[in-house]
């Protein structure tokens, strides 16, 4: 029995630095990256943001179940993964929301989120692409979705004008170039550069990997797998990932638990001219959010408007249809206008229903809607689409370097098409704005005819400083083309049915003539309305962007695919709580992949309560098999910088209260005796079986091992970059510990 001087002994390599309760238990946790912050999701899925002193920052719950978590390598974004597929980036400074992107149909089980710092080059300057983005050399600050008419600060879409999170995160140029890797239940792992900007897609169930038979190579592929862990390599170039299920091999198919290594390197090879790309796409994407919102509000905006004009002067042809009378309140007006005596009818619609509060209150509305709708479209819609076009001009100069950027997918057909639908685009507004202000015009110049007809049937007296001028032959113009009809709202429609506009023989010849001196193609727009001007313009972009998608989807290859262990009864669910960490270390001039995890208990009787570490040394498989002490279960791991390993074990349940109930281990993983792995076939495909009779027995007398009073629960929370770990007790609790000896008190001022 150990006294407790040697008790005392074993503790002191780690200091506890407080013991805080917790209100709900903690399911995912992780350090940011670059601060003091520990992003924590609970059962009820809310996410908590503390500092290292546990003060809280924030919380938001974003209604749905959280599956996954992870910081951006900066640390100032957060990226959420959820049930319904869907990834939410979240800003760190208050949580608001920043993007959401519904990248998968399933569950997202697991995000890694890696950028290029971890190159061999070692200027930091060229991790960013040498690429100035010249737009705002040119043009002012993007514009932002125009405010939603009620809506005030705060309130569900709309963004305060101080605030430009969004946009933040598509103003690429002062970041490292970063990808986020998503990776759902199916078997499915999506790649975004920035977070934002999709760019590859690959299904695991794809690959084949010939292994030997005999003389020959048979090919082998996965089966009804479910991923467990993702992790890119610290220069891109590698993808791990751990995944359960079957592997097809001839006669039989191999349950159990696969290592997949996939060649990512055209990430990192193409950063500079994938971050060109993405830079300038996501941008674009961002103004074409600009546009779209833009045309909702002023649709509505004037929808609203014309429909309380409707609904008023629509009386008067019931009037006039009471009175015994057949005729249309456009000739009752025009006889109006012409001198005639005003019957019975128009009489009582000007003087009772409508009144000179109503006529002014009218033309107010449909006045103000169309100066509204020409705000909008001047420092809204205009400045968005004439800064796309800008974009698409220089993505067009980089398409035609083919040595360059052909090979990332940015084909310049595509974006020759996507560049002339922008500047087709700015013409539609360019006679949008025409049609509204003409429109306008009429509406206020009838108004003011109104205003003076009532003024005259109630035998007030004409005070001319209050009755604005009018002219007879537009009030004409807008019983005849605009009383019963409405040119804006057709241009603003956005509907299935294609309402071609009628162009008359002269104008298609004119536009026929300017196609002839080159810069576009497209003779048919001036038949298209604006908003399916935008339904094109989008349908080019999605199009031109969805090649970069492609071709990079297909330069991610496999590289190798291990079998690990078999296990013939365990359910898919059963892998997602066993515990693993994928981590690259530097060594030399190459980074060296680290693989970690336990084995299911049920997984083997002979290698029970074991925990696997394997590492490739220049494409040699090398690993060691951990055994944990007696009455020790692993609750989880971590990989730790300078190649440690941090365990955390629950104890024997038969303790005494005042007895440690759990630990905390640290091992230095490059100092264990790996043993060299050959290569598989298809007949003795499995791994780790051929480590049985060289396991390594973990002691409990290592000065690397801190007693915990609790009993203990996944996950362990460990920065590598502060060196703490966060363990959580059974009893909602969090612990928090420095685990180096020399390593300073953290300080809490950020």
């Amino acid at each position: 029995m150990e006294t407790d001087e040697e008790e005392v002994s074993r503790i002191v390599p780690f200091q506890l630095q407080f013991d805080k309760p917790v209100a709900s238990q903690i399911k995912i946790a992780e350090w940011n990256p670059e601060k003091d912050l520990l992003a924590m999701v609970t059962e009820d899925s809310k996410i908590l943001l503390h500092r290292f002193n546990w003060q809280r920052l924030w919380t938001i719950s974003p209604g749905r179940c959280i599956t996954s978590l992870c910081w951006r390598p900066d640390g100032k974004a957060i990226a959420v993964g959820l049930q319904d597929g869907t990834i939410s980036l979240h800003d760190v400074e208050n949580g608001k929301l920043l993007r959401s992107m519904k990248s998968h149909t399933v569950a997202v089980v697991c995000l890694n989120w890696e950028d290029d710092g971890g190159g061999e080059i070692s200027d930091d300057n060229l991790y960013i692409s040498k690429y100035e983005d010249r737009t705002a050399r040119f043009f002012p600050p993007p514009p932002r979705v125009p405010r939603v008419p009620g809506l005030v600060a705060g309130e569900i879409g709309f963004m305060d004008e101080n605030e430009n999170l969004s946009q933040e995160l598509s103003n690429s140029s002062h970041q490292r170039f970063n990808i986020l890797c998503s990776a759902d239940k199916d078997g499915i792992i999506n790649f975004s550069i920035f977070g934002i900007f999709p760019i590859g897609k690959i299904d695991i169930h794809d690959f084949s990997v010939g292994f030997p038979l005999g003389n020959k190579h048979v090919d082998c592929k996965l089966l009804n797998a479910s991923i467990c862990k993702v992790a890119l390599s610290k220069d891109l170039c590698h993808l791990t990932v751990l995944c359960s299920g079957e592997l097809q091999v001839p006669n039989h198919d191999l349950h159990g638990f696969h290592c997949l290594t996939l060649d990512t390197s055209i990430f990192y090879k193409r950063r500079n001219e994938l971050h060109q790309v993405a830079q300038q796409a996501s941008n674009i994407e961002d103004l074409t959010e600009v546009i779209r919102a833009s045309l909702s509000v002023m649709s509505k905006q004037w929808s609203d408007a014309m429909h309380t004009f409707h609904d008023k002067f629509d009386s008067l042809s019931t009037l006039i249809h009471d009175h015994g009378l057949d005729s249309t309140p456009q000739e009752e007006f025009l006889s109006l206008l012409g001198g005639a005596r005003t019957s019975p009818a128009v009489h009582q619609f000007l003087v009772n229903s409508l009144g000179e509060p109503g006529l002014k209150r009218i033309m107010k509305l449909v006045c103000g809607a169309g100066k509204e709708l020409q705000v909008i479209v001047l420092e809204h819609l205009q400045p968005a689409a004439e800064i796309i076009g800008f974009r698409l001009g220089e993505l067009r100069g980089l398409s035609k370097w083919r040595s360059r950027y052909k090979s990332v997918g940015l084909d310049e057909t595509l974006i020759n098409n996507a560049t002339e639908k922008a500047g087709i685009l700015l013409v539609q507004i360019e006679r949008f704005m025409r049609v509204l202000a003409s429109s306008v015009q009429q509406f206020s110049n009838f108004f003011n005819w109104l205003h003076k007809c009532v003024k005259m049937l109630t035998s007030e007296p004409n005070d001319q400083h209050q009755i604005l001028a009018f002219n007879c032959e537009l009030v004409i113009l807008f019983l005849k083309y605009l009383y019963d009809q409405d040119p804006v709202k057709r241009l603003l429609e956005s509907t299935e049915v294609d309402h071609s506009i009628e162009v008359d023989l002269e104008t298609m010849e004119r536009v026929q003539e300017l196609a002839h001196f080159g810069g576009f193609t497209d003779l048919d727009y001036l038949r298209r309305t604006l908003a399916k001007e935008f339904q094109q313009m989008e349908s080019c972009h999605k199009e031109a962007f969805q090649m970069p998608f492609t071709t990079i989807s297909k330069k991610i290859l496999c590289q190798n695919l291990l079998p690990l262990f078999p296990v013939e009864s365990l359910p898919k669910s059963a892998f997602s709580n066993v515990p693993t960490s994928i981590s690259y270390y530097k060594e030399e001039e190459s980074f060296v992949d680290y693989v970690s995890f336990r084995l299911p208990n049920e997984a083997s009787l002979e290698l029970a309560n074991c925990i696997v570490v394997t590492r490739c040394l220049m494409n040699e498989l090398e690993a060691v098999l951990l055994c944990v002490p007696d009455g020790y279960q692993c609750v989880d791991l971590s990989l730790y910088k300078e190649c440690q390993l941090v365990l955390l074990l629950n104890g024997p349940s038969s303790v005494s209260e005042n007895s440690e109930k759990a630990c905390m281990m640290i091992v230095q993983a490059d100092d264990l005796p790996f043993v060299s792995i050959p290569t598989s076939n298809a007949s003795t495909p499995w791994k780790l079986h051929q480590l049985k009779d060289s396991i390594v027995y973990l002691q409990m007398d290592s000065l690397k091992v801190r007693g915990i009073s609790h009993s203990v629960i996944a996950p362990l929370a460990v920065s590598a970059s502060r060196g703490v770990a966060c363990v959580f007790a059974v009893r909602k609790r969090a612990l928090v510990y420095i685990l180096d000896e020399d390593e300073d008190e953290i300080s809490d001022a950020e």
